[in-house]
């Protein structure tokens, strides 16, 4: 029996080119993991099993979803009884669900001794959603494609964030369904290289200039609490505050985990502070 953590991300930032011909849309983002993370134990079982305080239906789990195409691929006879103890909201633009497909892939593997390597598990990840694949790749990604392309940005800073999330979530679908603003790939293109030149050098100031959430162009108008909630990070010192994916969480990066704890004091809403990762699923 062993526990892995499922952690949570943030989208420093999320342009959107365009749609593609396939109908999804095209993206470049910038995804770091965060220490707030799910907790999934494996034990060998007969059977595949999942128990868990998440309020989806077992047979709607990602992470059953995962072990039950695991299963599948593989032609492996053996089960396992998977234990979820969630604590990434759901809805939020965390990737909790993505997370926790990958962390059952990767958690089964071991279990199982199969030998994957973790391009097969990014492979059959994309399947089941277009951000597990980052969570089973470099901590800090370039995710471009429908999301299923991820490139490490090379990131070795940690920051201290605040993580804050009104009482309903947003659903990813329709998020993308209300996207009123594209980003043009020239912008893009100069806008990554300089973002990411300013993480390496802790210019956070820089940050707000060429960042950018361009699902927030839909999400916003229709749910005013997320912009109270941007406003509210602003005000108790936030250098740079975005909504995460599709929201609705938001994040505010601060100089310090002190800076970030008395934020969190000031909010009314739910809300973590939490730290950027630097290391391997």
């Amino acid at each position: 029996m062993f526990t892995l953590p499922a952690p949570a991300k943030i989208n420093w930032f999320l342009f959107i080119p365009g749609k593609r011909d396939d109908g999804y849309h095209e993206i470049r983002s910038l995804m770091q993991r965060v220490d707030l993370a799910d907790q999934m134990t494996f034990e060998a079982a007969d059977t595949i099993t999942l128990e868990s305080d998440c309020q989806v239906p077992v047979h709607e789990n990602a992470a059953w979803k995962a072990a039950l195409l695991l299963k599948d691929h593989t032609g492996i006879e053996k089960g396992a009884r998977i234990t979820l103890k969630k604590n990434v909201p759901m809805e939020a633009g965390l990737g909790g669900g993505s997370s926790d497909a990958a962390c059952a892939l990767a958690g089964l593997n071991r279990l199982w001794e199969l030998g994957l390597s973790a391009a097969e598990l990014a492979g059959l990840g994309a399947k089941l959603g277009s951000d597990v694949p980052f969570f089973l790749g470099p901590h800090c990604s370039l995710v471009s494609g429908r999301g299923e392309t991820t490139e490490s940005a090379g990131l070795e800073k940690s920051y201290d964030l605040l993580l804050a999330k009104p009482s309903f979530g947003v659903s990813t679908a329709w998020a993308y369904r209300a996207l009123t603003r594209y980003t043009g790939l020239t912008k893009t293109r100069n806008n990554i290289k300089m973002f990411i030149r300013a993480l390496k050098e802790g210019a956070l100031d820089r940050l707000e200039a060429l960042g950018g959430n361009d699902l927030e162009s839909g999400v916003l108008p229709a749910f005013p609490e997320i912009s109270r909630i941007k406003d509210a990070l602003k005000r108790e010192g936030a250098i740079y505050v975005m909504m995460s994916g599709s929201g609705s969480t938001v994040f505010g990066i601060f100089r310090d985990a002190e800076a970030a704890r008395r934020a969190a004091g000031k909010m009314s809403w739910w809300c973590r502070t939490a730290r950027t990762v630097c290391h391997e699923f």
